[in-house]
């Protein structure tokens, strides 16, 4: 039986006990993915693996992802995506800026991620010892289940249009991106998805928009569009619905993507040094 401990908030559970370094056998596996369906986060401190391993654990819930930016992702291990400011050789490991913005990771997909599993090498600390560079999370479900009925009434059976260029173009503070490539382009058109999506393993209704990529509600006029996603955007966030991860160096975090939303919190710079690695859980058709 796992060692479970909720944190007290609307999502998330320190699992104890585990070392993801060794096999974990079939019947604990599906228990930690119960966990993750019931608290939509979950992690384990003091964690020991190599990239060989976090790839070979996050396989064992499905396929996994291999991230658009190939200029972020660990050389050798095109299935995890480095979230890092660190720079070498006058280059930076990987993305310097990801989650400035509530999103839901590959959100702006036909198929997006049915999860993700992040695990910290280096977190950064402030004069006093003090870890920086949380991640807040929003409970999706939480937030959809608070929705004032007549909200509810207006966007229950409409589709929102995801698009990842809003993301990756918009304004991070943190210098100009290089343009999107035709292939990316390719890849990433814009596409709708419910506003209220149903999670594919438990049932629940979700609010899935978020305003790191949501773009717009099809079929409401422009000015109604905005003012309803901008009511959404603030609805989803509001301190009820979140849980913020504190890191420690040795954490595995695994969220669900189609229950929560994240946003990092830049409050670190360089000589500071945060450096995370992704890997990322392929999902299926939002319905």
């Amino acid at each position: 039986m796992l060692d479970i401990r909720p944190t007290g908030a609307a999502l998330g559970a320190e699992i104890c006990s585990i070392d993801l370094s060794t096999e974990i056998d079939e019947a604990t596996l599906r228990a930690v993915e119960k966990a993750l369906h019931e608290h939509e986060v979950i992690y384990f401190r003091d964690q020991r693996i190599s990239p060989e391993q976090h790839v070979a654990f996050s396989a064992r819930f499905g396929a996994l992802e291999k991230h658009l930016r190939v200029d972020c992702c660990k050389p050798g291990f095109p299935e995890i995506f480095v979230v890092s400011n660190v720079i070498e050789n006058g280059k930076p490991i990987g993305t310097q800026d990801a989650g400035l913005f509530w999103h839901s990771d590959l959100a702006y997909m036909s198929v997006p991620s049915r999860g993700s599993l992040f695990y910290a090498h280096e977190v950064p600390h402030d004069a006093d010892g003090r870890p920086q560079g949380d991640t807040m999370f929003a409970s999706t479900t939480a937030a959809w289940q608070a929705l004032p009925d007549d909200i509810k009434r207006i966007v229950a059976g409409r589709r929102a249009v995801t698009s990842y260029a809003k993301g990756y173009y918009r304004d991070r503070k943190s210098g100009t991106r290089p343009p999107l490539t035709e292939t990316q382009k390719a890849r990433t058109p814009d596409v709708e998805h419910p506003i209220m999506r149903t999670h594919p393993y438990n049932g629940k209704p979700c609010l899935f928009v978020n305003e790191g990529y949501t773009a717009s509600i099809a079929g409401l006029a422009a000015d109604e569009s905005e003012r309803m996603l901008k009511l959404l955007f603030e609805h989803v966030s509001r301190p009820e619905f979140i849980y913020r991860h504190q890191w420690r160096a040795g954490d595995f975090l695994i969220w669900d993507n189609c229950a929560t939303q994240h946003r990092a919190v830049f409050d670190y710079a360089l000589p500071q040094r945060r450096r995370m690695e992704r890997t990322t859980l392929t999902g299926t058709a939002p319905f």
